[in-house]
């Protein structure tokens, strides 16, 4: 019987970390056997600024991913976002030696080293190199050049780049949590994997996943990504004006926000007011939800200008490149009321709010298709894209003391402690059954490769 594929996503967010494990059914639909999530403590704006709280709020989120599904959790893919992240266009090419040879997966891979090698500003470091359209001996837009002939292969490419720095703690953090990195995604193409149809990518849209700490963008147009940007403004920054304006707790804030906000003001009449419990006895305080909305919308109206700045920056007015399927909003944000009518209103775009239930199996718990989820669903369905075998299933985890699992160990780990010895049999079970199956292997996967040896070399 061929084992199944279980794969576990993690998203580290500013304001919650979230494990999600989950398998294909038999529909070729996402089944979640289990989702762990908890508050995340340690990261600011998508980075990590705090290497030990956010360790326990990932070994957290782990646990009781492990807890609720019976499963335990190996590697996980894990979404790369953040302030430092920003984007480039380029164009390169290559002269082939031999026009009269088909052009073949060599000569695509040696433009993208090639792309590889561009020389970035102090402590930055290249994440992903998307090819978008090829030029072949002067024809243009050419989506697949294999198997065609040409003495001048170029390409223009989407380059997305990092801190270096930012990365590798956010590996340190996934080792020193016990578990193993298997890749490495932007989140905002896990979000749009999870949220977006491939009708959409085709006819140009623009992702906008506004999360705690960070707003993602993401814009495609014929199928191919275009043009990504993250603005480091998310839902948090709205709490603090609510905060600050209303002179009340952070708690109160959130809460104020989610249950009565609404980022229309003309929606709420005057009258209407909301008290809350005052501190140690003190005198309840009484808050009108038109001023509430009031403070939401300023805030709200920030972050849409500078979305729609980077959606006028990549070219929307250009009748070539128009986004015909508009706006689409996931994450946290998202859920706030009347946001998607604001968004329309500020950008004249066609706007709806994503939801990742198209890919779950039909029987999901409700909450997980909540635009709340986008993210961990994407990177859930970008591990089994990969046939990472990411997670076993509790009673199947050999026992260490068992004779029967010492005997063929014994010379290679003998100086190990026990709960090693079970993590190399896993790791050893893991390999047996990947060697027949060749991993397409992405374009992350050798930066993950690279944080890997430098968290090695750093023991």
């Amino acid at each position: 019987m061929e084992k199944e594929n279980i794969a576990v996503g993690l998203d580290i967010g500013t304001t919650k970390i979230v494990a999600m494990i989950g398998k294909k059914n038999e529909y070729g639909k996402l089944e979640i056997l289990g989702v762990g999530k908890s508050k995340s403590l340690g990261v600011a704006r998508g980075v990590v600024n705090n290497i030990t709280q956010t360790i326990q709020s990932i070994q957290q989120a782990i646990h009781e991913a492990e807890n609720n599904s019976g499963y335990k959790i190996k590697d996980v893919v894990v979404g790369i976002a953040g302030q430092h992240i920003r984007s480039i266009q380029h164009t390169d090419y290559i002269s082939r030696n031999n026009p009269e040879e088909v052009i073949g997966g060599a000569d695509i891979q040696l433009l993208i080293d090639q792309v590889n090698k561009l020389a970035m500003l102090p402590g930055e470091e290249i994440i992903h190199v998307l090819p978008q359209e090829f030029k072949i001996d002067g024809q243009s837009e050419i989506k697949e050049p294999i198997g065609m002939y040409g003495g001048r292969l170029e390409s223009s490419f989407h380059v997305v780049v990092g801190q270096a720095s930012s990365i590798r703690n956010v590996g340190r953090c996934i080792q020193s949590s016990g578990i193993e990195l298997s890749g490495l995604t932007l989140e905002p193409l896990a979000s749009s994997d999870a949220v977006l149809s491939q009708e959409e990518k085709e006819a140009g849209v623009a992702l906008i996943d506004i999360g705690g700490g960070t707003t993602d963008l993401a814009i495609f147009k014929d199928g191919i990504i275009r043009h990504t940007a993250v603005i480091p403004f998310g839902g948090n920054v709205i709490s603090d004006d609510i905060k600050e304006g209303c002179s009340i707790i952070e708690k109160q804030a959130e809460l104020l926000k989610v249950k009565f906000g609404s980022a229309w003001p003309g929606e709420n009449k005057d009258n209407e007011i909301v008290s809350i419990p005052g501190l140690r006895g003190r005198e309840p305080k009484e808050i009108s939800l038109k001023n509430l909305s009031k403070i939401i919308h300023a805030r709200v109206v920030e972050i849409i200008e500078q979305v729609f700045t980077e959606i006028k920056a990549y070219g929307h007015e250009d009748p070539r490149k128009k986004l015909i399927a508009g706006i689409v909003l996931t994450g946290g944000g998202a859920q706030l009321k009347h946001i998607k009518q604001l968004v329309e209103y500020i950008t004249g775009m066609d706007t709806r709010i994503g939801y990742p239930n198209e890919h779950l199996a039909g029987d999901s718990d409700e909450e997980f298709s909540s635009p709340l989820y986008a993210t961990a669903v994407g990177l859930v369905m970008n591990s089994i894209e990969n046939k990472t075998q990411s997670a076993v299933r509790k009673d199947e985890i050999p026992q260490p003391k068992a004779p029967v699992y010492r005997a063929p160990i014994a010379e290679s780990y003998e100086e190990m402690p026990d709960e090693n010895v079970e993590e190399k049999i896993i790791q050893n079970v893991k390999k047996e059954e990947s060697t027949g199956d060749k991993i397409k292997r992405s374009f992350f996967d050798r930066y993950v490769d690279k944080i890997k040896d430098f968290l090695d070399n750093a023991e």
